[in-house]
């Protein structure tokens, strides 16, 4: 069985991403990694260099500034790393540069894909995700954060990465078949230091709001901190973090804290919360897969 990991990143340095740990936390997995590096202006390309030169082949990429509204060229990127892969893999691991996969769920995927590896009926493997904001000791609790999602994919070239790159679709808009997994994806794109946070948000607005909807001046006017205030539920987390994080997380030079017992949630999801207390089960939320097993 061969798996390959795959992944995109562009400015890595300058807006602080978890980059390295991303790709370091999958790697035990993969026999090998294509990731694609777009036109940077930082020194990206020499830290994914760096990482394992071994394991990790670089495709350098220019972004499509005609894809900027919703995202898709986030999806543009992903495919083209995932088209580079040989065909002689069998499973793709995807993970974004704000993702760390927990080595904790190593032996559920790796059993997964060796179980699976010439089921026809499976497509992938599907991941339970934490979303962290402000620091590493809070969770995203509200229906904006979706709980689940795809990181392991066949190496079928008829699937492709879908809208903004949250998750995948194959043929004519078709959904995947995916296992669920008992595996967690720490996604932290939305801890930063707060000055760096305001400047990766006035980066990456004009990535779904379309050139025609975002002024790149006024959007960079503000250079200060971000409010991190302005959120609508969040829940402490008690597990732990994947252990290649542990050095930034120690190297935290910022304060965040949450009043748990405020909440500016939306009735929906006021209701969500109530049916899952009760149920155990989510209604209503968005899900991009069918699950098969």
């Amino acid at each position: 069985m061969k798996v390959t990991g795959f992944s995109f990143i562009r400015n890595a340095v300058k807006y602080e991403y978890p980059v390295k740990e991303a790709i370091l936390s999958v790697l035990p997995l993969c026999d090998n990694m294509i990731v694609a590096v777009g036109n940077c202006e930082d020194s990206t390309p020499q830290l994914v260099e760096s990482i394992n030169p071994s394991k990790i082949k670089i495709i350098n990429t220019v972004w499509n500034e005609s894809l900027k509204e919703g995202g898709r060229v986030l999806a543009d990127e992903t495919n083209k790393a995932f088209h580079a892969i040989d065909e002689d893999a069998d499973w793709c691991f995807y993970i974004q540069g704000d993702e760390v996969f927990h080595e904790g769920g190593y032996d559920e995927v790796y059993n997964a894909m060796k179980k699976h590896k010439d089921d026809k009926t499976v497509d992938g493997l599907l991941f339970k995700y934490n979303h962290f904001y402000g620091s590493f000791d809070y969770l995203g609790s509200s229906s904006r954060w979706y709980r689940n999602e795809i990181r392991v994919i066949k190496n079928d070239k008829s699937i492709y990465s879908y809208r903004d790159a949250q998750g995948f679709r194959k043929g004519q808009n078709e959904k995947l078949n995916v296992i669920p997994l008992n595996a967690y994806i720490h996604h932290y794109g939305w801890v930063r230091e707060p000055k760096a946070m305001q400047a990766k948000y006035n980066n990456f607005g004009r990535f779904w709001a379309g050139s025609n909807q975002w002024d790149d001046k006024k959007a960079n006017e503000y250079d200060g901190p971000f409010d991190y205030s302005h959120i609508d539920a969040l829940q402490k987390f008690n597990g732990t973090h994947p252990k290649v994080m542990q050095q930034r997380i120690n190297h935290m030079n910022w304060q965040f804290s949450y009043d748990l017992s405020y909440n500016n949630l939306k009735l929906k999801d006021k209701f969500k919360n109530v049916i899952e207390k009760i149920t155990g089960k989510r209604p209503f939320d968005y899900k991009n897969y069918r699950i098969v097993g």
